[in-house]
């Protein structure tokens, strides 16, 4: 019994093509074989089933009983078999185009020179990152990005992990210090002048962290990026905070307060929970978490 039943389940398309074409000639034209290979191979199928699957009569082949009982669980495994082909195929084309990854711009500027994003390129050829580079938080819920480097507070529908610490300080310029000194502790930053983030980005910790430690004191000015900032504390027009993965990388800037623990958070790796399983979103989201510790010093400084 069991070397009647290790038949090959290719021969299966060979009964389908029978029992619809009503002859080996006509299954054979269907396809693409010859007429004896057809004949052969359905031989072959009813020899390890050890039962008759179709008659032959003088209009063509029809089915036996036990064929017509069979017929279903064929079709039912063609089906299957076409789903499985058809998933591997989309398979493939998820592991081509695009991967829309959003974070703040001087982080872009600093990934790529990493070589992290070439490496991931040279694993993964038929895929390419493309940056949204934005200080806010784009929505992914509506596909307007794949995934989301942020180290603020996230919606909680979104998956993620952690992959680094986002480390703030507050910095000046040298020029700024020699004309007013620096500020002693935090409660002095009521008496400097202050550059920070515009309303466009009042959501953002250091915006909400500024009015709460210095309320009154004057805004030197105000920037609608993080990379604004850097530029803006450079040029000596007053102080402000940074990430300390920027601010220690400027030679021109000190580090006058902190780190800040008020304004640390979490570097996370983010995307919908929909897009987790897509083969090229994980390809990139794994490949970054399998990297947290080349991240590190990208990300913290």
């Amino acid at each position: 019994m069991h070397n009647r039943l290790m038949f090959d389940w290719n021969d299966l398309k060979y009964l389908l093509a029978v029992a619809r074409h009503g002859s080996t000639i006509a299954a054979g034209k269907a396809l693409g074989l010859s007429q004896s290979t057809v004949h052969r191979r359905l031989d072959e199928l009813e020899r390890r089933l050890g039962r008759a699957l179709v008659t032959r009569q003088p209009s063509g082949y029809r089915l036996t009983e036990f064929g017509h009982i069979m017929l279903p669980y064929a079709e039912r495994i063609e089906a299957t078999i076409d789903d499985f082909q058809r998933r591997t195929i989309d398979a493939e084309q998820d592991m081509k185009g695009v991967i829309r990854v959003t974070c703040p711009e001087p982080i872009v500027a600093r990934l790529i020179q990493s070589g992290l994003v070439g490496d991931f390129h040279a694993l993964h050829p038929a895929l390419r990152v493309e940056f949204v580079m934005s200080d806010g938080y784009l929505d992914l819920s509506k596909g307007e990005v794949d995934i989301a480097f942020r180290s603020g507070d996230t919606d909680d529908e979104l998956v993620g992990r952690k992959i680094a610490e986002s480390i703030w300080a507050v910095y000046a310029s040298r020029e700024y210090l020699d004309r007013h000194g620096p500020p002693e502790r935090v409660e002095d930053l009521t008496r400097h002048l202050l550059v920070g983030l515009d309303e466009s980005l009042a959501n953002h910790r250091a915006v909400k962290w500024l009015k709460e430690v210095a309320p009154n004191a004057k805004m030197a000015a105000r920037v609608n990026s993080v990379l604004g900032l850097v530029s803006a504390i450079k040029s000596g027009v007053g102080i402000g905070p940074l990430p300390v993965a920027l601010g220690d990388a400027e030679a021109d800037l000190v580090r006058v307060l902190g780190p800040i623990p008020e304004l640390t958070r979490s570097w996370r790796i983010l995307t919908h929970p929909d897009l987790r399983r897509v083969p090229r979103i994980a390809a990139f989201f794994d490949f970054i978490v399998r990297q947290r510790e080349a991240l590190k010093p990208i990300l913290t400084g």
